[in-house]
């Protein structure tokens, strides 16, 4: 009985980290330095596939970092809640 109540907490356990994972992120929370722009490192940290001339076609005012205007436009409608358009029908 005790293996099983030990596997019933393991899976458990890993499916609380796996939702944990999947919340979203406030900019604050990104923002690790306050600065109220988001640098490309840290920026990075929350966004891994983001690519450096993403990141710098986003940067309007090139201040080497990203605010949250400059990151709503840099986000596709999928992250930010925004509906998508269906695909054309061919």
């Amino acid at each position: 009985m005790k293996i099983l109540s030990i596997a019933t907490i393991a899976a458990l356990g890993l499916s609380t980290t796996m939702a944990f994972a999947q919340t979203p992120t406030s900019f604050a929370d990104v923002d690790t330095d306050a600065s109220g722009e988001l640098s490309f490192a840290e920026l990075q940290v929350a966004w891994p596939d983001l690519a450096q001339a993403e990141f710098d076609a986003a940067d309007a005012d090139a201040s080497s970092g990203l605010t949250a205007e400059e990151l709503n436009g840099l986000q596709p409608p999928a992250l930010t809640g925004e509906p998508t358009a269906p695909a054309p029908a061919n």
